[in-house]
């Protein structure tokens, strides 16, 4: 029974928090679905603080479960390693979007948006909250501009 709970655990938090790697899409999805968009910017193979916020902060169960239940998750990346570069279509997607919501380049920056593409709330570098903390955050924040 044991065995079981662990297989069911490990299944049900695969399909949590999945991220987005296109805005317009999210942006539909957040629509339709009437959640609030996260957006986060990383550097995932050269930035330390937005690796370890996507291992502590997005990784961990309870932010997991509020953005599968209350958001929509995309992710622009800006890795530097050849072997993890991007498609064309997705960077240029990236750079546009940071051209609008990161024009001073900053890494980890997180957004939440509304999903129209309103700014409601922006937190610089990695949080210094626990990851219950800064769930707790964007739960107030999603319902500013509501």
């Amino acid at each position: 029974m044991r065995l079981i709970t662990i297989l069911f655990l490990l299944v049900c938090n695969v399909s949590f928090a999945q991220w987005n790697t296109n805005f317009e899409t999210a942006k539909q999805k957040a629509g339709t679905e009437h959640k609030n968009i996260l957006l986060n910017f990383s550097g995932s193979d050269w930035c330390g603080p937005c690796i370890r916020m996507h291992k502590e902060i997005f990784g961990d169960t309870v932010f997991k479960s509020f953005a599968d239940s209350s958001l929509v998750l995309v992710n622009a990346d800006f890795p530097r390693m050849k072997k993890n570069q991007l498609d064309k279509t997705v960077q240029a997607q990236n750079n546009k979007l940071a051209d609008q919501y990161n024009s001073k380049g900053i890494f980890p920056y997180t957004i939440l948006l509304s999903a129209e593409g309103k700014v409601l709330r922006a937190w610089e570098g990695l949080p210094k909250e626990t990851p219950q903390e800064f769930t707790s955050e964007i739960n107030t924040s999603t319902h500013v501009g509501k």
